[in-house]
């Protein structure tokens, strides 16, 4: 039997906060400016003299995650100096938070928060033959980091926690959080041992991982790397590895430093701050203007009967999930609301993708949905619609449906007609469903739809077509 191993992961995420400027400084907070060193001052280049002063909204954006997640959000806090050197960090330290924290606690995913905290992010370098830039541009953009407690039990865990932390910060609005772009980034604490009791003390951290997928393969590789290392007696560093995306591994970078090493002390210019004495900082008010929070619209559009993988794109996509709000506002039938659901998460996105278009209103859409729900419109005749509508005409969806001969009948006595030509001229598949395979009862209704142009009512067809079959 193969020995059995326990991992313990503890994530940490960083994120770049939407605010109109800087952490400590009134430049414009654009990290990704085309021209490097357009976005500069004396504050965010350290120049002798030059003070920092801390961005409110950038607190505030903080103390809005921290109150999602159900944190604890201290009356005092301060900002400290985080001692360390690289040509990227223009001060020689770096502006962040270590002791009291802006959130502390909090739950997200299943998994427990430590904290949150507010620091700013470093210049951005560039290395080429024989020389290397710095862009100073990103130095001193507000990141928010968040702390997880390590009790995340293996790499999909992981993957699922930094989405839905992804899709809350998109939610409040606090950061676009694009991994892809640097403006989230997810550093990966990993430490397996054979006593679930007594984990590693000298975990690894992976660094400059650049997407969700990449999160699960660097915790997948390195549990897997851990394991050898134990197997075959080597000892154990306590070190920072990047994740290298080409050739699925880990290297090692450097020595993992330790708080004491940082030489954390709080910042002499900045003064401390006491949330309570700042209006728009209070935490009930904050928790007021919160939007409505992914778990939350996943309760209310599970309610109405929805399907799980519709819910999550409704929740995860803002355009269409906005849409289908509007739609529930014009009307708040449940019947229809499925309907309208499937349509927007389905037909649409594919008929955009296939010719292009535009995303129809959500007051013409309604109106298509009612029609159909009411039995007006076939699934045919709404499909055809709605192709009308995403290739952008104007026309409401009744004017189109009659413009096009797509009314549904429901005349039992005008669509017997048709049923009986279609059993007359399929006397092979009459014997098949005489016979016993029900199956082709599908293949008359068909003949029926095609027949009818899409206008019969399938459902009445069916009826009309097993009284004919019987006779």
């Amino acid at each position: 039997m193969s020995k059995q191993y326990y991992t313990t992961i503890g994530l940490e995420v960083h994120a770049e906060l939407k605010t109109a400027s800087k952490m400590w400084c009134g430049c414009k907070n654009d990290p990704d400016a085309k021209e490097p060193n357009s976005h500069i001052c004396p504050v965010c280049t350290a120049q002798p003299g030059s003070l920092p002063v801390a961005n409110k909204e950038a607190v505030k954006k903080v103390i809005q995650v921290g109150v999602a997640i159900g944190g604890t959000i201290p009356d005092f806090t301060e900002f400290d100096r985080k001692n360390y050197f690289y040509p990227d960090i223009p001060k020689g330290y770096q502006i962040s938070q270590y002791k009291y924290p802006l959130v502390s606690g909090g739950e997200l995913a299943g998994v427990k928060i430590t904290r949150v905290h507010l620091e700013e992010d470093t210049a951005k370098s560039s290395h080429g033959t024989g020389a290397s830039l710095v862009d100073f541009n990103r130095a001193g953009v507000p990141l928010m980091e968040l702390v997880t407690e390590p009790v995340v039990k293996d790499a999909k865990m992981a993957g699922a926690f930094a989405r839905e932390l992804q899709l809350l910060l998109r939610t409040l609005k606090v950061s676009d959080a694009n991994m892809e772009q640097g403006q989230m980034r997810v550093e990966v604490n990993i430490s397996v041992s054979e006593d679930p009791n007594k984990p590693q003390s000298k975990y690894v951290e992976v660094k400059n991982i650049a997407s969700f997928k990449a999160v699960e393969k660097a915790i997948e590789y390195e549990i897997e790397r851990q394991i050898k290392m134990i197997e075959d007696g080597t000892p154990f560093v306590k070190e920072t590895r990047g994740w290298d995306d080409a050739t699925g591994t880990t290297f090692s970078q450097r020595k993992k430093e330790t708080a004491e090493e940082y030489r954390y002390f709080p910042d002499p210019d900045l003064p401390k701050l006491y949330i309570s004495k700042i209006p728009e900082l209070n935490t009930d008010l904050i928790r007021s203007e919160l939007p409505e929070l992914p778990w939350q619209k996943r309760a209310r559009l599970k309610a109405l009967g929805l399907k799980e993988e519709t819910v999550e794109f409704l929740v995860q996509d803002e355009t269409y999930g906005s849409l289908f709000d509007t739609i529930t506002g014009i009307s708040n039938k449940k019947a229809m609301l499925v309907t309208a659901a499937n349509y927007l998460t389905v037909d649409i996105p594919g008929l955009l993708q296939k010719s292009g278009g535009v995303i129809p209103s959500a007051e013409l859409l309604t109106e298509l949905f009612i029609m159909t729900d009411e039995g007006v419109l076939s699934s045919r005749g709404t499909k055809d619609i709605l192709a009308m509508l995403v290739e952008g005409t104007q026309e409401s969806p009744k004017v189109l449906a009659e413009k096009h001969g797509l009314i549904q009948k429901n005349d039992p006595e005008a669509l017997r007609a048709i049923v009986r030509e279609i059993v007359s001229a399929n006397p092979k598949q009459v014997l098949e469903w005489k016979s016993g395979k029900e199956s082709i009862l599908m293949f008359f209704v068909g003949q029926c739809m095609k027949a009818s142009k899409g206008s019969g009512n399938p459902g009445l067809f069916q009826e009309l077509l097993k009284e004919e079959l019987l006779k």
